[in-house]
């Protein structure tokens, strides 16, 4: 072959293997502690996506909102549990990647993502709120979280809402699956909202909350007791001059029992 005729043919040679890379599609990795809108990026552990999970008690009956989605995980395995989960996502190749493996999970049908911002998205369907975000950010995001249903479980990955106590809250060990910083989640259940006045048979009760920590007095003839209690979901216990009591809240009924 004719020397110009070689090196035209190693030059198309090379522009069919450069036009073909183009073509092929990159797949997406996401590095531990990439840049992102409102957090860096950092997995968590699966065992700590376990036990949030567990501690919110997820179920097929449940619709699992995922705040800050990344890699899906905390989704695929909600849905993996035959609940319907959601990812909130602001990076678009986190979501795409988030899609994939939920079609390699086989979990497409009940894991879906969307690339969205936290601040403007829309919560009121969920009854499990999960999240790794920053305090900050939990704190911005809290009136939303405290007007969401009653019984709404919310679970962080370490950080938490500030004066909002936690419910409950786990620390893994190595030994259990966890290990380095972010091994601790916290389960809140939104209280409902109970502080008024409430006149019943046993007398007159005077109801103040701060999140899920009730104070007040109950009147009984003439004589007041100190009221000290909690607020779990729609259910409300308290103790009162010796007595136990307990009820449940029907919109701004209070059934005490």
């Amino acid at each position: 072959m004719p020397a110009t005729s070689l090196v035209l043919a190693l030059l198309l040679a090379a522009c069919g293997t450069l036009a073909q890379a183009q073509q092929k599609p990159s797949t997406y990795e996401p590095t531990p502690f990439q840049e992102g809108k409102d957090v860096v990026w950092v997995p968590t552990p699966q065992a700590l996506v376990d036990k949030m999970l567990d501690m919110a008690g997820v179920a097929k009956d449940d619709v699992v909102m995922d705040l800050g989605s990344g890699d899906g995980r905390t989704v695929i395995t909600a849905a993996r549990r035959g609940a319907r989960a959601l990812g909130i996502e602001y990076n678009p190749d986190m979501v795409e990647l988030s899609k994939r493996n939920a079609q390699k999970e086989g979990v497409a049908g009940k894991a879906a993502f969307e690339k969205a911002d936290l601040f403007e998205t829309n919560f009121s369907q969920a009854t499990v709120i999960t999240m790794f975000l920053l305090p900050e950010i939990n704190l911005k995001l809290r009136p939303k979280l405290l007007a969401l249903r009653p019984g709404t479980r919310i679970v962080s990955n370490t950080f938490t809402m500030e004066d909002w106590a936690a419910d409950e809250t786990v620390a893994l060990t190595p030994a259990q699956g966890c290990s380095g910083s972010y091994c601790t989640a916290l389960l809140w259940i939104v209280p409902a909202q109970v502080t008024g006045v409430y006149r019943h048979a046993l007398g007159s009760l005077h109801l103040i909350q701060r999140y899920q920590v009730l104070t007040g007095t109950l009147i009984v003839e003439n004589t007041a007791h100190i009221v000290e209690g909690r607020v779990r979901g729609d259910a409300i216990s308290f103790h009162a001059g010796g007595l136990e009591y307990s009820g449940k809240v029907n919109g701004k009924v209070l059934e005490l029992h």
